[in-house]
């Protein structure tokens, strides 16, 4: 079967006639889902729609929560993209996450609609669609390399080499936030959530600026902890293989 995340051709290649299929599909079934809403849309329809078989559907897309998962793969792609001119460009830590923020915003917009419309299936948190489910991880490790790059390049920011692993995972976290935020910002053009992430990339790199001081890096490291043990996903060994032996005996 196709890759999941192979929506488009690789290094600036004609796309080949599955890729084609493959994307056309997914288009389909973007629009059935915000016309419709998720639940009444089925992969027939989406095969209906998109003109191909019902068994061509399936052949690249096994079930309609693959769908969603090809649809969070390909917005983490185009983020990816998107992202490398700011980060290029700046050095500011600020303004490295203010404009990765603002660029997940761009390529998110024309997809407002359809979010509201699947959003309580996403926060299920047993649907595969869940952003902390299994089945979430390549498009959520894909965000967290973003905030690693944002930190990497941020010069004049000394990150703790002990905080290196946290901070990033922390920062996607805090982008999920904003996630949330977005699905119900009613305002023109979402210009909340744009002042949103403004102000939340101020926070975050005062908050990561402090965290240099020894004396504060147990409280950061104290806060990914919580996350790694109550959120699932958080850990690609399950939510308890990152806990502490006194976290285990106190349950």
């Amino acid at each position: 079967m196709p890759a999941k995340n192979a929506d488009g051709p690789a290094d600036g290649a004609a796309p080949s006639k599955s890729e084609q299929t493959r994307a056309l599909i997914l288009q389909t079934a973007m629009r059935l889902f915000e016309e419709r809403g998720y639940d009444k849309t089925t992969m027939r329809a989406i095969a209906k729609e998109a003109g191909v078989s019902v068994g061509n559907a399936y052949y690249y897309f096994e079930g309609k929560e693959h769908l969603i998962q090809g649809f969070y793969d390909r917005i983490a792609a185009e983020h990816q993209a998107a992202v490398r001119e700011v980060l290029a460009r700046e050095t500011d830590l600020e303004a490295r996450l203010a404009g990765v923020l603002k660029a997940w915003l761009d390529i998110a917009m024309p997809y407002h609609q359809f979010a509201v419309q699947f959003f309580k299936n996403a926060a299920d948190p047993d649907s595969p669609l869940s952003p902390f489910s299994p089945e979430s991880e390549h498009a959520r490790e894909e965000a967290i390399s973003v905030h690693r790059e944002v930190l990497r390049g941020a010069t004049r920011t000394k990150v703790p080499d002990d905080l290196r692993e946290a901070l990033p995972e922390l920062m996607w976290l805090s982008q999920m936030g904003l996630v949330l935020y977005w699905i119900f910002d009613r305002t023109e053009g979402r210009r909340r959530s744009y002042r949103l992430a403004e102000r939340g990339a101020r926070l975050t790199a005062r908050g990561v600026a402090l965290s240099r001081f020894r004396v504060l890096r147990p409280l950061v490291r104290e806060v990914h902890e919580l996350f790694r043990d109550f959120l699932p996903g958080m850990t690609k060994g399950g939510p308890d293989s990152h806990r502490s032996p006194q976290a285990a005996a106190e349950d």
